[in-house]
C-alpha cells in the first residue's frame, strides 16, 4: 500500500502530495510518531488466574523495585556511551582471595542467570529457591552417592563483575545429617560447610560456562535476571568539587590487592606502599597510550620541555561495603588534575 501510494505521488500535484503526506505522517496519519506513546499508556489491573488453574508460570517479567530514588542530571545532548574497553578479557576463571573463591566471565548476570539454571536441570537438580532479580538460586537438599552420612545443599549467587558487563559466581555450600528430619529453613553459613565441595561445584560449573561460550556470547539472556545491577563493581565518579575518585564496591582486602595488581599490570612504579595505612606511593608522567597529538602536547608543552615522572599518593578509603581510591598529586594544577584523571583511569583498566 505504502509503495501504490509514492507512485501515486510521482504523478499527482503538489498539493494532491500534501494530502498524501498528511494521511500518512502527521498526529493522526498511518505512520505517526508512536515513540510517546507509553507515556499517556492507561495501567492495567494484574492478570488474575482463576483458583482452580496452576499460577506459577505467571511471572512479573520486568520488575519494578518498591522504592526508587532518581538523581537525575539535565543533558543538554544525549551523552556519548562509554568507549568498549579496549583491554576487554574474555573467557572463564576462577579467582580466589584467602579463604574466598568465585569465578569471572564476560557475559552479564542476565546472560549467565539461564546458564546456570540450565546446569542445574541437566544434572536433574530441582531448585528450592530462585530470585532473579537478586541473584539468588538455591538447590534441593542433595544426597551424594560416595556420602551416606550427609546430605548437601548448594547456594548461587550471580553479581556484576567489577567492569561493565561482566559477571562474578559465588557457591555457599552447607549440610546436614541425613538421619535427621529435613529442615524445612536453611540457616546459611558465612563460609562453605566445606571447601571442597564448593571448589567441586566452582570447577563443574566454570567448565560448563566455558563449553557454552557460544551461548552467552550470542547474548542470550534472562528478562527476570535483566534486574541485577548492571553497572560494574570498579567506577570512576566525581566529588562535590569535580575531582575524580574510583569507587570499589568490594571489600577492603580485595580493594588493596586489586589496585597493587592493576599499578604492577600498569607498569606503574610502586615507590612505597603501607596497608596499614591504606597508600601507595607511586611515580606517574601520564598514560603514554593517549592520542599522539595530545600526549606530545602534554609531554613537551608550549615551550618543549619534558614533563617528567611526578609523585602520586594513591590512598584506599573504606566506608561501609565501599572502598574510595583517591589519586593525590604534589600540587594542585590542571596539569595535576589531568594526571590524576589518567592515574585512576589506568587503574581501573587494569583491574581484572
Amino acid at each position: 500500500m505504502f509503495k501504490k501510494l509514492i507512485n501515486i505521488c510521482l504523478v499527482l500535484p503538489l498539493g494532491a502530495c500534501s494530502f498524501v503526506g498528511g494521511y500518512l505522517g502527521g498526529e493522526t496519519g498511518l505512520l505517526r510518531d508512536r515513540s510517546a506513546d507509553y507515556a499517556t499508556a492507561p495501567m492495567l489491573p494484574a492478570m488474575s488466574i482463576p483458583g482452580e488453574l496452576d499460577s506459577y508460570t505467571i511471572e512479573q517479567l520486568y520488575v519494578i523495585p518498591e522504592q526508587i530514588f532518581v538523581a537525575s542530571t539535565v543533558f543538554d545532548a544525549i551523552p556519548m556511551p562509554r568507549p568498549i574497553e579496549a583491554n576487554r578479557r574474555e573467557g572463564v576463571i576462577i579467582q580466589n582471595l584467602g579463604d574466598r573463591r568465585w569465578i569471572v566471565l564476560d557475559a552479564s548476570p542476565a546472560q549467565v542467570w539461564p546458564l546456570i539454571r540450565d546446569y542445574w536441570r541437566q544434572l536433574g537438580v530441582v531448585l528450592d529457591f530462585e530470585n532473579a532479580s537478586a541473584g539468588v538460586m538455591e538447590t534441593s537438599w542433595l544426597e551424594i552417592g560416595d556420602d551416606s552420612g550427609n546430605r548437601h545443599k548448594y547456594r548461587v549467587t550471580i553479581e556484576p563483575g567489577l567492569h561493565s558487563g561482566y559477571s562474578e559466581i559465588y557457591v555457599l555450600h552447607t549440610q546436614g545429617l541425613r538421619s535427621e528430619p529435613t529442615p524445612t529453613a536453611t540457616s546459611w553459613p558465612d563460609t562453605s560447610s566445606s571447601e571442597d565441595m564448593e571448589r567441586q561445584i566452582l570447577t563443574l560449573v566454570s567448565q560448563y560456562l566455558a563449553d557454552r561460550n557460544d551461548a552467552y556470547q550470542a547474548s542470550t539472556s534472562s528478562l527476570l535476571a535483566g534486574s541485577i545491577e548492571g553497572e560494574g563493581k570498579a567506577n570512576i565518579l566525581e566529588n562535590e568539587l569535580g575531582d575524580q575518585f574510583l569507587e570499589l564496591r568490594i571489600g577492603y582486602n580485595r580493594a588493596w590487592v586489586q589496585v597493587r595488581q592493576a599499578l604492577e599490570k600498569a607498569d606503574i612504579a610502586i615507590v612505597d606502599s603501607d596497608r596499614d595505612e591504606s597508600y601507595f606511593n607511586v611515580k606517574f608522567a601520564g598514560n603514554a597510550e593517549e592520542d599522539d597529538v595530545g600526549f606530545i602536547r602534554r609531554l613537551f608543552g608550549s615551550n618543549r620541555t619534558p614533563v617528567t615522572e611526578k609523585d602520586f599518593n594513591i590512598r584506599l578509603q573504606q566506608t561501609d561495603s565501599v572502598v574510595n581510591v583517591i589519586a593525590e598529586g604534589p600540587e594542585r594544577s590542571e596539569e595535576t588534575t589531568v594526571l590524576n584523571e589518567e592515574l585512576l583511569r589506568a587503574i581501573i583498566d587494569n583491574m581484572s
